[in-house]
């Protein structure tokens, strides 16, 4: 475990069923001073109820605001620059984020991209942002990717084939408001999709060589609400228990990745998505069981910590490994309930793509570093390979 460790994350929370609907009020506590908002989202979200009581409710309050909708899955540099090109006449005192992983992540970046003097090739890496941004609000309506809560944002490079992070103590928000009714009108394979990306944050955190007390406090809680939570969400989406353990879950997961760093999931992920556009809730669920066998050798003491608040049946004699395969066969039994592809043919990757999608992850040392067990790239053509059928 590492002996030094550091934790930051945003200023101000509020959450539980109905948050939302106070989000104004604690925007106006947070940002005296405010008159003028950019709202930043894509255009369904525009079209369900809590987006009218949001907007009501700061016309109600006597504060102006803007909207930009055209935020893309997955969002490219070119994306995020054209959106800062239209907007950065503007003068705003606060940006909401409301959406889902994507929208968050370009709130984050807008904000210091509006306030610094910069482009997003100036930022690309970690601690590059020179001041502050403009206060954001980060409100997600999915179950996922915990960047409510980290100083993280992903942008893809589609002549690079391939993701690159920005981090930022910088990117980190004002507020955040935690509502479970704004995720009840998700989709099952959404569900799954995200409801595994934060699985798989806070597993990884918890076995990277960053763990720590404050990621292993958090982590473990996070895999006990999502393992409770995460198949009555997908059968049932209009269960609210169930889309709250969620919710929180997931932020706990975003909160433990703050403090210690994903790893190889993350790494191999990241070109899938550039290169061939997978999702990447659906990239780190293909994933995560072939690394963590893989990692097994390493982790298998750690691992096994996991079974229990996963929830996982045992025999009261049960071995830390036979613990830590089971919570890799758990995982693996998700994936298939949650129809989960597990073919990258089905998504465009041949064999002869395999040498340059491990390359790839190989060289994302930030990640990487923080794998419990080296990675070479034959290692990562072969966890790749289990993936092609």
């Amino acid at each position: 475990m590492n002996p030094h460790y550091q934790f930051q994350t945003a200023d101000k929370f509020i959450a539980g069923i109905g948050a939302f609907t106070e989000l104004v009020s604690h925007l106006q506590k947070a940002v005296p001073s405010v008159e003028r908002v950019l709202i930043v989202t894509q255009p369904f979200v525009k079209k369900l109820d809590f987006y009218q009581v949001m907007t009501s409710s700061l016309e109600k309050a006597g504060l102006s605001y803007d909207v930009v909708t055209d935020v893309e899955p997955e969002p490219t540099e070119a994306n995020i620059e054209n959106i800062k090109e239209r907007v950065r006449h503007s003068s705003y005192d606060v940006l909401i984020g409301l959406g889902g992983g994507s929208v968050l992540d370009s709130t984050k970046l807008l904000s210091v991209l509006l306030s610094n003097t910069c482009t997003i090739q100036d930022i690309l890496g970690t601690d590059l942002v020179k001041e502050p941004g403009i206060p954001t609000v980060l409100v997600p309506t999915t179950s996922g990717t915990g960047s409510e809560v980290t100083p993280n944002a992903i942008v893809t490079f589609p002549d690079k084939e391939l993701k690159i992070g920005i981090v930022s103590r910088h990117l980190l928000p004002a507020l955040v408001v935690l509502d479970p009714l704004l995720t009840l009108s998700l989709p099952q394979p959404i569900t799954a999709a995200t409801g595994m990306d934060a699985f798989t944050h806070s597993l990884e955190s918890f076995i990277s060589n960053k763990a720590n007390r404050f990621s292993d406090m958090f982590a473990l809680e996070s895999i006990r609400l999502i393992s409770d939570g995460i198949q009555t969400a997908y059968h049932d989406g209009s269960n609210v228990e169930a889309r709250e353990k969620m919710l929180i879950g997931s932020t706990y997961g975003g909160m433990a990745l703050t403090a210690a760093g994903t790893a190889a999931v993350h790494a191999m992920a990241y070109p899938l998505g550039g290169k061939f556009k997978v999702t990447h809730g659906v990239a780190n669920s293909m994933l995560l069981p072939h690394v963590m066998a893989y990692n097994m050798d390493a982790i298998v003491d750690r691992l096994a910590q996991v079974a229990e608040p996963m929830g996982i049946p045992l025999n009261q004699g049960a071995t830390a490994q036979q613990k830590a395969e089971a919570v890799v066969q758990t995982i693996k039994e998700w994936t298939a309930e949650f129809s989960i592809p597990q073919d990258l043919s089905q998504f465009g990757v041949r064999e002869d793509d395999l040498e340059d999608l491990a390359i790839a992850a190989v060289q994302v040392k930030r990640l990487m570093d923080n794998n419990p067990k080296e990675m070479t790239v034959n290692d990562a053509i072969q966890i790749y390979k289990k993936l092609l059928a």
